[in-house]
């Protein structure tokens, strides 16, 4: 019998002879399911597992594993047509229809079609994830004493400790909570901040995710444009005088999609404005580890810089390990702590205490600084690869900015281009991206696209996603 490696090669092969078995007949032991094809007793226990929870083979232990008896056939489908009516209904009274599109947010989580080079992916390969280093922390976290109890509702001490030096200015442990990523520290920030029906200022463009949060809240997202250093103070002002709004969402490093950083002069203007509008700040300072290895010295969190509390700062983990590693910081000065808390427990209790103390094991190791410095020169390589290849396959698409950190492209295409068009013609040619419009709450200026250059395997995939680009390109708008 040829050697079988694969959990899923060994699982077909035992589905596909349960037919030999009655309902409940005994299968050969797991012995000799080893010594039959030739692979690990785990390999052997994992396709088992598989086959239980696929509900084809029911496991005993110390007697053995048996084919499933028969199920009773399921009912059909009931009629869920009068849902609409209802939701409809439920949502007739909103100021603000909270009904949500999470294209702009699934477009970044979905896995493309084999064969297709992910340039829309929102976080890092494999190859770029410490896995190793997460895998040992995780071991290691599992085993240290009352890992598996409660852990504190605003998390673990020590790591609340951790975040906040990140912060600096003086944030203290006390004032950072512990969230599941900063998807869900967004959500909290913005049910905490604004009531339903409220306006909230956000850049344009922005994080599709974080629009569909802030709709999905009921709230107005109000667009306030960026340029190359940021948002812009004077349209900052004029958007809370003419609007009322009391929250102001940005980010100032590396931002999603332009990968512009906040100008220094335009730092303490922002902060000012949204004080005298007494209005808060939510920082979202997604990718500060994310930093290219030519980038000079980062800006301090806008939180450093905020004795008085406008700003409510987010800080992730998940962007530079993984997207499964979600834990994250919401820091925040002053009474809006506590309902920043109260809503957080009451939505989600706490971050399980396993992956919270494997954050500690991780950060703590001598690996993880290796793994920063590492990743820094190859998103710098892989970005320098992007550009490279679009300079020389594709010239006509504007790149206004190159960012010295983050991990995607930010793409004006020439005027009259239909994007989703040429989304649709790249996804034919083996390419995926992200199509700008979703990242514009009101209308778009000009057709974009967002290409990333972290979720593909490396530079030689990049050279061939811009080859195929090219040739979707000219497929759209001619030679």
């Amino acid at each position: 019998m040829q050697q079988r490696s694969s959990v899923g090669e060994l699982a077909e092969q035992l589905r596909s002879e349960l037919e030999r078995y009655s309902p409940g007949g005994k299968l050969p032991s797991s012995r000799a399911l080893v010594e039959r094809f030739r692979v690990s007793p785990v390999t052997v226990s994992r396709a088992l597992a598989q086959l239980a929870a696929e509900g084809l083979v029911v496991t005993r232990p110390g007697a053995g594993a048996f084919r499933a008896r028969p199920q009773p056939k399921e009912p059909s489908a009931g009629d869920t047509s009068w849902q609409e009516v209802a939701l409809s209904a439920d949502g007739a009274a909103d100021l603000v229809p909270r009904t949500v599109d999470a294209r702009g947010v699934t477009v970044s989580l979905a896995v493309p079609p084999p064969g297709v080079l992910e340039f829309n992916g929102g976080y890092l390969h494999p190859s770029l994830q410490p896995e190793r280093a997460m895998a040992a922390a995780l071991a290691r976290a599992g085993r240290r004493p009352g890992a598996w109890g409660r852990p504190p509702l605003e998390g673990l001490p020590e790591l609340r400790e951790w975040f906040a030096r990140g912060i600096g200015g003086g944030v203290t442990a006390a004032e950072v909570l512990i969230a599941a990523g900063g998807q869900a520290a967004l959500a909290t920030a913005l049910r905490a901040l604004a009531p339903p029906g409220a306006p909230v200022l956000v850049e344009s463009p922005t994080y599709p995710g974080m629009l569909a949060l802030a709709r999905a809240a009921g709230l107005r997202p109000v667009p306030v444009p960026v340029d190359p250093d940021g948002v812009r103070p004077d349209l900052l002002a004029d958007a809370f005088r003419a609007t009322g709004a009391r929250v102001f969402v940005c980010q100032p490093l590396f931002q999603n999609p332009t990968g512009a950083v906040l100008a220094p002069a335009r730092r303490a203007e922002v902060l000012r404005i949204a004080r005298e509008a007494g209005a808060f700040v939510v920082e979202d300072d997604f990718v500060r580890r994310l930093v290219h290895a030519d980038s000079g010295p980062l800006p301090r969190p806008l939180a450093a810089d905020d004795p008085d509390g406008v700003v409510v700062h987010v800080g992730s983990l998940t962007k530079a390990t993984s997207p499964s590693f979600r834990v994250c910081a919401l820091a925040a000065r002053g009474p809006v702590l506590e309902r920043l808390r109260a809503i957080q427990v009451v939505d989600s209790f706490f971050v399980p205490r396993p992956l919270q103390e494997a954050a500690l094991e991780l950060v703590g190791s001598p690996a993880w600084p290796r793994h920063l410095r590492a990743l820094s020169a190859e998103l710098k390589s892989r970005r320098d690869a992007m550009t490279g290849a679009l300079a020389r396959h594709l010239p006509a698409p504007a790149l206004p900015h190159i960012p010295s950190g983050g991990y995607h492209l930010w793409l004006r295409l020439p005027e009259g281009t239909d994007e989703s068009a040429l989304t649709a013609a790249a996804l034919r040619a083996g390419v995926a991206l992200a199509p700008g419009r979703p990242y514009f709450s009101a209308e778009a200026p000009a057709a974009h696209v967002r290409l990333s250059f972290a979720a593909v395997a490396g530079t030689g995939e990049i050279a061939e996603g811009v080859r195929r680009l090219r040739a979707a390109y000219e497929e759209v708008v001619g030679n």
